[in-house]
């Protein structure tokens, strides 16, 4: 894996090699950024100098690196003063007021490198980003610059659905590979749900022997035929323990922490399926295909049980045994709430806790479980259901239905993590669903995800921590697929969490993130290009009427259409922004497409207009698409 996030490294110093010197090209945008005159020249010669011994095993790896993937030999040597030298890359961890702690300030100049910070994961980042303006030319030349540094939120997370679908321990060092290149410092692991428990708990074996697995399938996910009698459950898979623990490491080396989820007390039919008697009904079940089983079917915790506590307690007892990160997630999400209606178990509870209904009952259970995290040294985050019944008072709110409820909690003084599903969510759609693999009902564009902003007021900022990209995999049966949903709007939302809002520039960018897709395509990594595809807003006239405007993402598209039935190409008629254009009578379709520089870039894009019709009657939520 070492040799592999060289590779990475080389391709990035490779994809250089054209720019002018005043071009840089580093995502997320930094803090400050001043462009010098002049370069300074990597060769042989070079040292690393360094300060500290904590900087030992980076200083490796940086040489490692540098010297498999450009053939260079630096030497470095430890230093016990914070003195530049000449001719040299200088890595000084310095005590500074003026750095944040995840902050850090390179200078370039023609005589010396040097990279200073308060922290060993300020220096790692200062590094990616110099990493991401070496040149490929053989006289490495390092243009120069002044740049000052730190991101915005504290809490960077990148959220991968596991369960639905499951991914091998190298996916998933790849997804960590993309992350560190652009500064995201939490892994969110959504480790169990109903269709699937995808950790090892000694003390619970049946949940990896049967709650990993279910029937193979393929299609669309909701509408996947339910297990047959007699038909094998051969589709899954889970991480033992001392895979976790390989993966820790992995990313810990990478300045990422990785946030497990267990998701309680609902989406548990995984569990339940292992171990019968943690729900109300006690029956057998068998580990769903997709979520049509729901309400029929109890996949909720019983929680007048006092065998689900103590089956709560053991296995926190071992995640928290395997992951140091100092937060745990319980989910709480969409937990279904009839069969504790129907429990006795569950009645006698309210009754004896003076619960007035059901959502007190699951807030009784989340502050249950957050006393058992803080027994051992963790804390709590849940999806923003936990605020139902009553917010646990030291827990730490994920808000995923919208920003409205994060800002009422951070206004309470609690910790919020902001992941509002528009734009956060990864698994909707990206382009026009005409064009799209199937996807979430909803659309969340690249310019949307680098137009959100995580803390628009700044009086709540101290509360909201950060953000999270998601990834909700019921429709991403395999990793290259997830690939193709997350980039490049997770560099977009890379940019949000890292850069101050006042320096994002979608324009500025659009250039950047196109010259990291280059360096992508030569690290075969897959993405999408849905930004370049136009945008079909139909809406009905006062008149009753079907009008039709065209947008686009990027600037400088050229879109052309047509309702003749024929590919549109340069010589059809040529869309002006703005422009309302009225149906011909008689057309049943209309096809778009857009160009740059003469040449088709986008997808051709044809929608019959009964369909945009359709289109014209489905609701905005919070002024996003959703589709009915």
């Amino acid at each position: 894996m070492i040799n592999k996030y060289f590779l990475i490294i080389l391709i990035f110093i490779a994809s250089n090699a054209k720019i002018h010197a005043q071009e840089i090209y580093i995502i997320p945008l930094p803090k400050q950024i001043e462009n010098g005159i002049g370069y300074f020249i990597l060769n042989d010669a070079t040292i690393i100098y360094y300060n500290d011994q904590q900087l030992h095993s980076l200083v490796n790896r940086f040489l490692n690196s540098v010297e498999s993937l450009t053939g260079l030999h630096f030497s470095s040597r430890k230093v016990n003063e914070c003195q530049k030298k000449d001719q040299a890359i200088n890595l000084f961890l310095v005590s500074d007021d003026s750095i944040p702690y995840e902050g850090y300030e390179l200078q370039i100049n023609a005589n010396s490198i040097t990279l200073q910070a308060t922290s060993l994961q300020g220096l790692f980042y200062g590094l990616q980003s110099f990493l991401q303006i070496i040149p490929e030319n053989r006289e490495y030349r390092i243009p120069c610059v002044t740049i000052k540094d730190a991101p915005r939120f504290q809490w960077r997370g990148f959220m991968l659905d596991v369960s639905r679908h499951f991914f091998s321990i190298e996916e998933l060092k790849t997804l960590i590979d993309q992350m560190a290149l652009y500064k995201y410092n939490v892994f969110h692991l959504h480790l169990t749900d109903d269709q699937g428990w995808r950790i090892e708990i000694n003390a619970f074996p049946r949940l990896t022997e049967v709650g990993a697995w279910r029937v193979p399938r393929i299609g669309s996910w909701n509408e996947l035929q339910v297990a047959q009698i007699g038909e094998k459950a051969s589709y899954g898979g889970y991480y033992t323990k001392k895979e976790i623990m390989d993966l820790i490491q992995y990313a810990g080396e990478r300045f990422i922490q990785i946030m497990p989820e267990i998701d309680i007390p609902g989406h548990s039919m995984a569990a339940i399926t292992s171990y019968p008697h943690l729900s109300c009904t006690k029956k057998q079940y068998q580990v769903p295909v997709n979520s049509s089983f729901y309400g029929s079917e109890c996949n909720t915790l019983c929680i007048g049980n006092d065998s689900t506590f103590d089956f709560v307690d053991k296995v926190l007892d071992e995640i928290v045994a395997m992951f140091p990160f100092k937060y745990v997630h319980i989910g709480g999400d969409e937990c279904y709430k009839e069969f504790w209606k129907k429990c006795p178990d569950c009645q006698d509870l309210m009754k004896k806790n003076d619960l007035e209904n059901e959502k007190e009952l699951q807030s009784y259970f989340v502050k249950q479980v957050e006393k058992m995290l803080l027994e051992k040294g963790r804390k709590l985050v849940g999806w923003g259901e936990i605020l139902e019944g009553g917010l646990a008072p030291n827990s730490t709110v994920m808000s995923w239905i919208d920003m409205t409820a994060g800002n009422n909690t951070a206004r309470q003084g609690h910790d919020v993590i902001m992941t509002p599903r528009f734009p956060t969510y990864m698994d909707y759609y990206q382009g026009d669903f005409s064009v799209e693999p199937l996807a979430g009902k909803r659309v969340n564009r690249l310019k949307t995800c680098y137009s959100f902003d995580p803390a628009p007021n700044d009086k709540f900022i101290s509360h909201i921590i950060g953000g999270e990209t998601c990834l909700w995999t019921e429709n991403i049966p395999n990793f290259r697929h997830a690939q193709y949903m997350y980039w490049p709007r997770s560099m977009a939302l890379a940019e949000v969490y890292w850069s101050p809002n006042s320096k994002k520039n979608w324009e500025g960018f659009i250039y950047r993130m196109e010259h990291h897709m280059k360096k992508f395509d030569k690290l075969d990594y897959k993405y999408a290009l849905s930004y370049l595809d136009a945008v079909v807003k139909p809406f009905i006239g006062r008149n009753g009427i079907l009008y039709i405007q065209l947008g686009k993402e990027k600037k400088g598209l050229d879109i052309y259409y047509t309702f003749d039935n024929t590919f549109p190409d340069k010589y059809s008629a040529k869309y002006l922004d703005g422009q309302v254009l009225e149906i011909p009578k008689n057309a049943k379709t209309i096809i778009v497409a857009t160009y740059e520089n003469n040449k088709q870039i986008g997808k051709t894009i044809s929608i019959p207009l009964n369909e945009l019709k359709t289109r014209t009657q489905i609701k905005k939520v919070q002024g996003y698409l959703e589709f009915q």
